[in-house]
């Protein structure tokens, strides 16, 4: 078990890693102390497949708990959505102490944050990430949203989790698809941060698809360190060192936005954005034509898309335009001069953008 701490004062926070953890979860929460009544938002499958066992460590620990199942879907990241729940979260509420368990993926994990940030001018919770994505990123860090129509992430709040449980042993009944969108943000933090990671990654592919829990313990907790030290040092994006992490995200979300969150899941999206990203950065001059195809190798060794099917320019520039890192007409994107070597870059000419989109096209 490995244990990675969010340094953010009087609301830090520890992050516990480590394989049949599970029981262990009712003594973290007693020494916080932040409820006796557990609200899960959670979905049908993780509830069908992991309710009991949860519920029975809640339980024997003397919480009170119920369940609120919500579709397992980007559709359900929406203002309705959040609607639905606060209002049945305020009837289970009445004379309780509650806190949220946000207790699935991404999706999840960002309504869950989103209910618990606005319930009573805020509310605690705790995430238990059951996919790869949210151990090793959407889980970490605060930030909580949903969706509008116009794009993706624009309605949230920085917001901290009082305890990020990441479970290994979820992760074996994960398909290789969902594995692969997992690995589109490790590849992530290896770029931008680590390349003894990006190296590490070259040769254990084989034992990430396999679900090897040393090899997925060690990815989770590198990349887990990594958001920590961003996120305690630049927890609202304000020095801009957090901007980082949207590396091959700003073009990842106008993907998703443009295909109306189907087709392509959000790994998938992010890895297309990061070869267009990986492309700009050749174009300018930052990085050579070798890094630029090494990059591209490891994404598709994990699975992940390269080229886009089923999706005009048109409706990925305009959704770009909607991202919320737009400033007036000013656009921002992180590029690389090498690996752990990012950088932001402001008014990237709009036609070496298109250029690099049509590479993958």
């Amino acid at each position: 078990m490995r244990k990675v701490k969010v340094n953010l004062g009087k609301r830090s926070y520890d992050i516990i890693i480590g394989k049949l953890i599970l029981k262990r979860l009712a003594g973290y929460l007693q020494k916080l102390n932040i409820g006796s009544d557990a609200y899960i938002i959670t979905n049908a499958l993780l509830r069908n497949k992991y309710g009991v066992t949860l519920s029975g460590v809640l339980l024997k620990a003397g919480f009170n708990c119920r369940f609120k199942i919500i579709l397992d879907s980007e559709k359900s990241k929406s203002l309705e959505s959040a609607g639905r729940v606060i209002k049945d979260l305020a009837k289970f509420d009445h004379k309780r102490k509650v806190f949220i368990i946000a207790f699935g993926g991404g999706v999840v994990g960002d309504l869950a944050g989103f209910v618990a940030s606005v319930y009573k001018r805020g509310i605690a919770y705790v995430q238990i990430p059951t996919t790869l994505l949210a151990q090793v990123d959407s889980a970490i860090g605060g930030k909580t949203a949903v969706d509008l129509d116009l794009g993706k992430n624009l309605v949230g709040a920085f917001y901290q989790p009082r305890l990020v449980f990441s479970e290994v042993d979820f992760l074996k009944t994960l398909d290789k698809r969902q594995i692969a969108s997992g690995m589109a943000e490790v590849i992530k933090y290896a770029i931008i941060r680590d390349n003894n990671l990006f190296c590490y990654l070259e040769n254990k592919h084989k034992d990430v698809f396999k679900a090897n829990p040393a090899v997925l313990e060690r990815i989770i907790s590198s990349c887990s360190s990594i958001k920590a030290a961003i996120a305690s040092r630049d927890e609202k994006e304000v020095s801009g060192l957090r901007t980082i992490l949207n590396f091959g995200h700003t073009i990842g979300h106008a993907i998703e936005s443009a295909c109306g969150y189907k087709g392509y899941n959000h790994g998938e999206a992010v890895g297309l954005g990061m070869v267009v990203v990986s492309d700009l950065s050749r174009r300018l001059g930052l990085i050579d034509k070798k890094l630029a195809l090494r990059i591209e190798n490891l994404i598709k060794l994990y699975g992940l898309p390269v080229k886009l099917k089923g999706i005009s320019m048109d409706k990925i520039i305009n959704a770009y335009y909607h991202d919320k890192k737009f400033v007036g007409k000013q656009n921002k994107l992180v590029l690389i001069r090498g690996i752990a070597r990012p950088i932001l870059a402001r008014n990237v000419a709009l036609d070496l953008i298109k250029e690099a989109i049509r590479k993958i096209a």
